[in-house]
Formats: C-alpha cells, sequence, structure tokens
C-alpha cells in the first residue's frame, strides 16, 4: 500500500510549512499515471495525521490526466489508458508531459486570532 508512505510525505510536507499553525485543507496534484486509490489514500492520511496539526484537515484530491508529445509526429496527445498511443499517428514513442504528478498543491491554515485594544 504505496498510499500510506504518500500520506506520510503530505503530512509531513503540510507539517513543516504550517509551521505549528493548525492544516484546515491540503489539496493535491495527482497524476492519473500514479495510480492512486483515493480512498485508500484518504484513510492512510487520517490515520497518519493522528496528533499532528494536520489532524481533521479535509484531504483534497485533484486528477491530472496523463498527456504527452509525440517524437514522431509532434502531436500534443491525451494519454487515457493503457498502452500510450499518440492519438494522432498511432505511434508509441511518446513523451509525457503530464499524469506523473504528486504535489502538495496548496494548504489551508487556520491562523492565531490576535487583537489589541477593547
Amino acid at each position: 500500500m504505496h498510499e500510506l508512505a504518500i500520506a506520510e510525505s503530505v503530512v509531513d510536507i503540510a507539517v513543516r510549512h504550517a509551521a505549528g499553525r493548525r492544516v484546515v485543507r491540503v489539496e493535491l496534484e495527482v497524476g492519473h499515471l500514479r495510480q492512486v486509490v483515493p480512498t485508500a489514500l484518504e484513510f492512510a492520511f487520517e490515520l497518519v495525521a493522528r496528533g499532528t496539526t494536520v489532524e481533521g484537515a479535509e484531504l483534497s484530491m485533484r486528477d491530472v490526466e496523463a498527456a504527452g508529445r509525440c517524437r514522431g509526429c509532434g502531436a500534443d496527445t491525451p494519454l487515457p489508458e493503457f498502452p500510450l498511443v499518440c492519438r494522432s499517428c498511432g505511434g508509441f514513442d511518446v513523451d509525457l508531459t503530464r499524469g506523473e504528478e504528486l504535489r502538495v498543491e496548496s494548504l489551508e491554515l487556520e491562523e492565531a486570532l490576535t487583537t489589541s485594544g477593547g
């Protein structure tokens, strides 16, 4: 279950960048070719986040579809399934341009309320 290792990394990143503030939401970009099972990642995220400033945070994942540029014909082409084939010429010599992402896109943090005066 590689989702557990991914969840650990995501929580570590969130904790480090939150610098003690509570994390309310974590937004991820997940490339289609990463083959992450969303429910497994959500479950692992909840487990790993326990006892940290990320505990209770919402995990939002955006799927990034695979795409590439064909070396044969130069077409930019979507690559929705295996085998990865150029939709224009049917060639297999394709450079991936999208679909392998696994990135924490943003964090929503809870700021401490500060007041002065009466």
